[in-house]
């Protein structure tokens, strides 16, 4: 009997010592376990976005192309899209008085031509119009709450076939139109004329959403239990603090907190740390 408790005391002895071993590799492995972030810093401003605003564009101008006299479409002489000079003949046309020359008025690009050989035309309708696309307008409209964004002789960024250019509002209405909308009116100075009208045009305008507020990569920001945090890095370790968001975009975020400007907060990685884990940075892409 004796035998057996000796036997049991020293297997009990022995799972002791490798639970303690065991725990104390489990916490020698913790200690040593540095995750590798990407981090960036806290900025203090006021927190801008663009807002987006979907218009169109047209010519500057568009000068109608009439027939004198009502008569038959003898030759068409161009194409849609042709540059033209003033004087340069359009078509010709068979009429009861002969044959009559539709020329150009002015300089510019030829669109809307509607009419082929052979067609009886009118005195009533154009049958092309001429365009100034030196100058391109974009139309769109706002709502009232974004009215206020907008003054004449602002700057605007605008995008068109993905290709960006700088335009002016030229006007804005202080009626709506029968949508309620607000109709505003952005110049592009086109001088190639590679700004085909009617092609749609993204505008847009920075709206001032948060004053002198910190500011910091969305990406940065962890959301647990519908509580959000980030994870400050001091000294290789990583601090977690509560933050609450006051404005979010795609890429920036406005926020309060325990947080000052220039301190390091963890944007890759965050995922697997917890408040006083060891880090590492790296530089990201």
């Amino acid at each position: 009997m004796r035998k057996i408790m000796i036997i049991g005391l020293i297997i009990l002895i022995s799972l002791l010592v490798a639970c303690n071993n065991e725990d104390a590799q489990e916490a020698e492995e913790t200690e040593e376990r540095i995750v590798t972030v990407e981090v960036d810093e806290v900025q203090k401003g006021d927190f801008v976005i663009d807002k987006t605003f979907y218009g169109r564009t047209s010519p500057n101008k568009s000068i109608p192309v009439m027939v004198q006299t009502p008569g038959e479409v003898d030759s068409i002489e161009v194409e849609n899209g042709d540059d033209l000079d003033e004087d340069d003949i359009i078509a010709k046309i068979s009429t009861v008085a002969g044959t009559q020359n539709v020329r150009a008025t002015s300089a510019g690009q030829l669109i809307n031509l509607q009419v082929d050989e052979g067609d009886m035309v009118s005195t009533e309708e154009p049958i092309a119009f001429i365009a100034d696309l030196d100058t391109v307008k974009i139309q769109f409209s706002v709502t009232a709450s974004a009215h206020s964004l907008f003054s004449v002789e602002d700057t605007v960024n605008v995008t068109v076939d993905n290709e960006e250019y700088e335009a002016t509002i030229t006007q804005i209405d202080t009626m709506p139109d029968d949508t309620g909308l607000y109709p505003v009116v952005a110049t592009i100075e086109s001088e190639e004329e590679d700004i085909l009208p009617g092609t749609v045009a993204e505008v847009m305008v920075p709206e001032k959403k948060a004053t002198d507020s910190l500011i910091v990569p969305t990406e940065a920001i962890v959301e647990e239990e519908n509580t959000n945090f980030v994870y400050v890095v001091k000294d290789n370790t990583v601090e977690k603090k509560e933050v609450s968001i006051l404005e979010t975009g795609s890429r920036k975020t406005a926020i309060e907190g325990d947080v000052s400007k220039g301190e390091k907060v963890v944007v890759s990685g965050q995922l697997t740390l917890s408040d006083g884990t060891q880090v590492e940075i790296t530089e990201g892409e």
